[in-house]
């Protein structure tokens, strides 16, 4: 082997002690012990990953809000829970229509659990760093896991090219969303299975049903993980894993069916039309082709497949390929973060396999690719989010800002207002907000609007558009931002 000088023993031939290259093969890995295992040297390395991730999660997700690039109203949508989970009342969100329950849009009541800091500290900048420490807090179990299986180099290398993913990437660039708490619980999950801790897998992935409607199916996949690698060494635990998967199953069926129903003020779940309405397996063919190459070959190389834990990602392609939302189908947005931690796990899985391959190829093949992983990881990340972390405009706040800001501080405290995009990121931590168009027969006191595009050529007719029998009047517009003010 390279870098390794070998002694030929006494009363042995140069032909005998010295094997072909072909013949040289890397010493099997030891099997897995089912009770705890001894920690890889570099303990730290998994948290000091963590901890530089989370300063530039941090920095990128912080810096996209002050420079006012918020890129939808899902983060006013999610103040406006939060804040009343916050004070204690339901968690009404009237960006999605005055009075609306968020439990009956989306089942995600694990967002309850920032309440608290929010209540401390009441800024959406709360929910940007609260999202940026679970994703950052998501590389800890990736990296262990795989320094485990691999060695400390190859752990921390994987935790890397991990922490660069693409997919992390895209979720911190998207202001905030719920599925920040099911990449970690994930990542802690899959760490366990591969462990052969069984039941701290499922403990781990049984928090999944209260993230999202459709991780029940997540949490399912895991269970069945489990159940298939503790087949032999403990018969008891398929019954366990076996039943977690029908929890797994019955949780989205009911909350589907019945919870999102009773909160929905139409009585159904309003996203089944995305199923329904103009679906084709094959549609959009190319997007999902693309999706699937982006999440499979730079990140493992092809190699995830070799491993049953990629068959954990499937419920998530499955509901977003089957949509007739093309949205659902491309690389863009938050969609992928949750399948992030299970290719790389997979990944971790199938490189100790490989290594133990007879093929020559294999194990070469095997050997390479953390740092061709990795590699690639670095070279996306100069087109990806992180890059910005190398430009020095990312750490000013620009003047235009700072006269938004002060435009929109017009507005008092407790004011109803109805805005776009722009002003939800800054109003709904003080203010009712209801988003433009959609008040639903209530009169604002404000109408507060990004027009820098020039959407809307004239502002007043637009409010008298929207509210005919009220009089609105301009109190102020700054760099493409207008807030008028209802008339007594």
């Amino acid at each position: 082997m390279p870098g390794t000088h070998h002694r030929t023993p006494e009363g042995a031939s140069p032909a005998q002690a010295s094997p072909t290259p072909s013949q040289i093969a890397p010493p099997p890995l030891p099997l897995l012990p089912h009770g705890p295992h001894p920690r890889p040297s570099g303990r730290r390395d998994p948290y000091l990953l963590a901890a530089a991730l989370f300063v530039a999660y941090a920095t990128v997700s912080v810096s996209r809000y002050q420079h006012l690039n918020t890129r939808s109203w899902d983060l006013g949508i999610f103040v406006q829970a939060i804040r009343a989970y916050a004070h204690l009342q339901a968690p009404i969100v009237d960006l999605k229509g005055p009075g609306t329950n968020v439990l009956g849009d989306h089942f995600s009541p694990v967002t309850a659990l920032l309440a608290p800091v929010y209540r401390l500290f009441p800024s959406p900048v709360t929910l940007l760093v609260a999202q940026a420490a679970l994703f950052a807090l998501s590389a800890v179990p990736v990296t262990r896991a795989s320094a485990l299986l691999l060695g400390r180099c190859r752990g921390l290398v994987l935790g890397v090219a991990y922490g660069l993913s693409w997919g992390v990437q895209r979720a911190v660039d998207f202001d905030f969303h719920e599925i920040c708490f099911a990449v970690p619980l994930i990542a802690f999950s899959l760490e366990a299975l591969l462990a052969r801790r069984w039941h701290r897998s499922l403990l781990w992935a049984l928090p999944l049903i209260l993230v999202k409607e459709d991780l029940g199916l997540t949490l399912a996949a895991i269970a069945l993980v489990v159940a298939v690698r503790s087949r032999r060494a403990s018969p008891r635990t398929v019954e366990y894993a076996v039943g977690v998967a029908a929890v797994g199953v019955a949780a989205t069926l009911v909350t589907l069916l019945v919870v999102i129903p009773v909160f929905n003020t139409a009585g159904h779940y309003g996203y089944w039309s995305k199923v329904g309405s103009g679906f084709s397996l094959f549609g959009g063919a190319g997007t999902k082709l693309r999706t699937l190459a982006w999440l499979l070959i730079p990140t493992s190389g092809l190699l995830a497949l070799r491993s049953p834990l990629s068959a954990v990602a499937l419920p998530t392609l499955g509901w977003r390929f089957l949509s007739s939302d093309d949205h659902y189908w491309g690389t863009d947005w938050h969609y992928s973060a949750v399948l992030m931690p299970i290719v790389f796990l997979a990944l971790a899985d199938a490189l100790a396999s490989a290594r133990r391959s007879r093929s020559s190829w294999m194990r070469s093949y095997a050997h390479h690719l953390p740092t061709a992983v990795a590699s690639a990881a670095l070279a996306l990340t100069t087109a990806l989010p992180l890059s910005a972390l190398t430009e020095p405009a990312t750490y000013r706040i620009p003047a235009r800002v700072t006269a938004v800001e002060r435009l929109l501080d017009r507005i008092p405290d407790g004011a109803t207002v109805e805005a776009d995009i722009g002003p939800t990121s800054r109003l709904p931590s003080r203010c009712r907000v209801f988003w433009v168009g959609d008040t639903r027969g209530i009169t604002p006191d404000y109408i507060a609007l990004d027009n820098s595009t020039g959407w809307v050529p004239d502002v007043q007719g637009y409010a008298r558009q929207l509210h005919p029998d009220a009089d609105y009047s301009v109190i102020g517009a700054t760099h493409g931002y207008v807030v008028l003010q209802r008339r007594s």
